[in-house]
C-alpha cells in the first residue's frame, strides 16, 4: 500500500484534530536538543552547534550521532528525539562519527588521526556502549599526525586516521571503510575486518577527489564564488564519505566544497564494486541549498525508513558566532529505477509530512503550508541595543531580536496583517554571548504561544510542554488550523545568558490565490559554462521564487529558492547558477510562491 498525499489532500488529512495526531510533520533545522559546544571555550566563543550527522536504523527505530555532542539521539518516527548519554564515550567527545547497524549490532567509531576506541552495541536504546576494538591498527601507510607534507603522489602513504570515517558491510558479508577530509588529498576505501577485532586487508585505494574546474558546485565560497572569508583564493574541501547500495549500485557520497558558506552540498560518484572504479554522476550535486532560511546541505547520511522511504540528512550553516556554528537537516530522497540519486530540497525549510507509509512521490511530502511571517511587522517587550525585533522575520539565521533579560514574560508579537490560517510555528534562537559550554540542569527551553485576531484579547497557541530539554530549533505543530491575525511568543525559559529569537516562523495559508505562473523563461550559459543566467518576468503577487534544474526536463531535482525582494523591482529578474558541470546539459523552469500557495511551473527551457 504506497501513501500519497498531494498538498490538498495534506490539507484535509490535517484538518481534524484526530488525523493531525496521526500524520507528524517536521521542519529544518530538525528539532532536537543541539549542545553547547566546549571547542571554543577558550576563546570565549559560547554557540550550540550540530554537524555530520550519521543516522541509521536498528530494528524499527533511529538513531543519530553528530559531532561534539556528549551522546547520541533516538527516535521511533524520525520527528520526535531522546537524547541518550552512554555509559562510554571519548573525553574529547566524538567528532564526525562512523554508524552501522549489522544485525543486532551497532557500531560507532569516531574520526582519529591515532588509534583509538570503535564502540558498539546490542542496546543502543539503553545508552550501553561497549568496547569493539580498544586500540585500531594504525592505518596503513599512514604518516604521522601533521605529517602530511611528507605524503607524495603515489608513493604509497596516506593522511593520519581515519578521519570522517565511514562504515559499510556488504551483502556477501564484507566490509568496508572511506574517509578522509582535506583540501589536498582524495577520499579513501578500504576493505576491513569486523571479526571479533578491527583489521585492514589491503592497503587503502584512492576513490576520488574534488575537480573545481569541471564541477561548478566544488568550488569554495559563497554561491562558489571561491573566496574564503578573508577574500582569498581557497581550495574547496571535500569531507563526509557515506556508503548506500540500492539495486546493485554503489553510491559514494561525500560534501563539498566547505561547511561555511551557503553552498555546501552532497555528491555522489556511482560503481558497481564497493571499491570502484567510481564515475561522477552528472546529476550532481544530490542535495543542495544555498537559499532560504536553511542554507547548506553536505556532510551527511543516508537512510531508509522502515516503510522504504529514503532520507538524506546534512548540515545546515549557522555562522554568526563561528565559522563551524551548524544544525542538521534531513531531506527526503529517492533512487530511479536507472540509477539517479534525488534529494529534494524545495521548500526544505517549509513543513513536511513524515510518512507512515511508502512514498511514490517525494514532493507529496511538503504540506503546501507557506511561510507568514517573512517580513512581517514584529514588536517586543524589550529590545537590546540594535538587536531589533524585525531581526526575527528576515529568515536569517545570522541576525536576531536579543531582549534585554531573560526573564519570564518577555514577548515578541508578529502581525501577520490579515487573519490568517496557521498550521505550525517554528521558534529559532539564537546564541548571543550565551555564556555556555555543555550541559547542565538549567539548559532547556520553555515557552508558550499565544494568538489573537484583534492584538487584544489573547487566546493558546501552544507551548513546549512539561518535557524540559533544549530546543533551539522548536518546532510545534498544532493540533488543528488556528484563525490568527497576531502572532505572540511568550517567553518561559533559555539557559543562555540572554534570550535572543533569530527567526520566528508561521506556516499556514493566507487563503488567497496562488500566484501566477512564471514567464519569459531564459537561461543562458556564461563563457565560464560553470555558471548560467536564468531570467524570468516579475510574478506581481510573489513572495519568492524556486529554481528548478536538472539533466532532464523530467526531472528537476534540484531547487534554489530566492526571496522577491532580494530580486530588486525591476520587471525582468535574474540569478546566476553557479553549481553547473562542464559539458552537462541542463534543463531549468521557475516556479513562485506567495502566502497562499504555489504557482504552476514555467514552461521548461534548456540552458543554452
Amino acid at each position: 500500500m504506497s501513501f500519497r498525499i498531494g498538498l490538498a489532500a495534506a490539507s484535509l488529512v490535517l484538518a481534524p484534530p484526530a488525523s493531525a495526531q496521526a500524520v507528524k510533520t517536521y521542519a529544518n533545522p530538525i528539532d532536537i536538543d543541539y549542545c553547547y559546544n566546549f571547542e571554543q571555550e577558550d576563546r570565549g566563543i559560547s554557540f550550540r552547534t550540530g554537524a555530520d550527522p550519521a543516522i541509521v536504523r536498528y530494528k524499527d527505530e533511529y538513531y543519530l550521532f553528530q559531532t561534539l555532542a556528549d551522546g547520541y539521539w533516538r527516535s521511533a518516527d524520525l520527528v520526535d528525539w531522546q537524547f541518550i548519554k552512554p555509559s562510554k564515550w571519548p573525553y574529547d567527545s566524538v567528532i564526525a562519527p562512523a554508524a552501522w547497524v549489522d544485525g543486532d549490532k551497532l557500531y560507532l567509531m569516531p574520526s582519529m588521526t591515532a588509534p583509538e576506541q570503535v564502540y558498539v552495541t546490542t542496546d543502543p536504546a539503553s545508552g550501553n556502549l561497549e568496547w569493539f576494538d580498544r586500540t585500531m591498527p594504525p592505518l596503513p601507510g599512514a604518516v604521522r599526525p601533521f605529517e602530511e607534507e611528507l605524503i607524495r603522489s603515489g608513493d604509497g602513504r596516506v593522511p593520519p586516521g581515519p578521519w570522517d570515517p565511514a562504515l559499510f558491510k556488504d551483502d556477501d558479508g564484507k566490509w568496508y571503510m572511506y574517509w578522509n577530509s582535506s583540501n589536498v588529498f582524495p577520499l579513501y576505501g578500504i576493505e576491513i575486518g569486523m571479526d571479533g577485532r578491527f583489521t585492514y586487508k589491503g592497503k587503502p585505494v584512492e576513490m576520488l577527489g574534488l575537480h573545481p574546474d569541471r564541477h561548478g558546485w566544488e568550488r569554495f565560497g559563497q554561491d562558489h564564488d571561491g573566496l574564503n572569508k578573508a577574500g582569498a583564493a581557497t581550495t574547496p574541501f571535500m569531507e563526509g564519505a557515506w556508503m548506500t547500495k540500492v539495486r546493485g549500485r554503489y553510491y559514494l557520497q561525500y560534501g563539498a566544497p566547505g561547511t561555511e558558506f551557503n553552498a555546501y552540498a552532497n555528491g555522489t560518484y556511482v560503481s558497481d564494486k564497493p571499491l570502484g572504479p567510481f564515475t561522477y554522476a552528472p546529476y550532481n550535486p544530490i542535495a543542495y541549498k544555498p537559499g532560504g532560511f536553511v542554507e547548506g546541505a553536505g556532510h551527511g547520511s543516508t537512510v531508509e525508513d522502515k516503510y522504504g522511504n529514503w532520507w538524506n540528512s546534512g548540515t545546515p550553516w549557522i555562522g554568526y558566532n563561528w565559522d563551524f556554528e551548524r544544525r542538521i537537516n534531513l531531506f527526503p530522497t529517492t533512487f530511479t529505477d536507472d540509477g539517479q540519486m534525488m534529494v529534494s530540497s524545495r521548500f526544505g525549510d517549509f513543513p513536511h509530512i513524515m510518512p507512515t507509509g511508502k512514498v511514490e512521490d517525494i514532493d507529496d511530502l511538503f504540506t503546501g503550508w507557506m511561510l507568514l511571517s517573512y517580513r512581517k511587522p514584529a514588536t517586543a517587550s524589550t529590545t537590546l541595543g540594535e538587536f531589533t525585533p524585525d531581526r526575527a522575520t528576515d529568515e536569517d539565521p545570522r541576525s536576531f531580536w536579543v531582549a534585554t533579560d531573560k526573564a519570564p514574560g518577555q514577548t515578541l508579537t508578529l502581525d501577520l496583517g490579515a487573519a490568517k490560517t496557521v498550521r505550525a510555528v517554528q521558534v529559532n534562537f539564537a546564541d548571543y554571548k550565551a555564556g555556555l559550554y555543555g550541559d547542565g540542569p538549567d539548559v532547556y527551553t520553555e515557552f508558550k504561544l499565544e494568538s489573537s485576531l484583534d492584538g487584544k484579547a489573547w487566546t493558546p497557541l501552544a507551548d513546549t510542554g512539561p518535557d524540559r530539554r533544549d530546543r533551539a530549533n522548536a518546532y510545534l505543530q498544532l493540533p488543528a488550523p488556528v484563525t490568527a491575525r497576531y502572532v505572540r511568543y511568550v517567553h518561559g525559559h533559555v539557559g543562555a545568558a540572554y534570550l535572543a529569537i533569530s527567526d520566528l516562523r508561521v506556516f499556514g495559508s493566507a487563503g488567497g490565490k496562488d500566484p501566477a505562473t512564471p514567464q519569459r523563461v531564459m537561461a543562458k550559459r556564461d563563457s565560464d559554462p560553470r555558471n548560467a543566467l536564468i531570467s524570468w518576468a516579475k510574478v506581481p503577487s510573489a513572495v519568492g521564487y524556486n529554481i528548478r534544474w536538472g539533466i532532464r526536463p523530467d526531472r528537476l531535482a534540484l531547487t534554489y529558492q530566492l526571496w522577491a525582494d532580494e530580486l530588486g523591482d525591476g520587471p525582468v529578474l535574474n540569478k546566476e547558477l553557479r553549481a553547473l558541470t562542464v559539458g552537462q546539459g541542463y534543463h531549468v523552469a521557475v516556479e513562485a510562491f506567495n502566502e497562499s500557495g504555489v504557482s504552476a511551473l514555467s514552461r521548461t527551457v534548456a540552458v543554452e
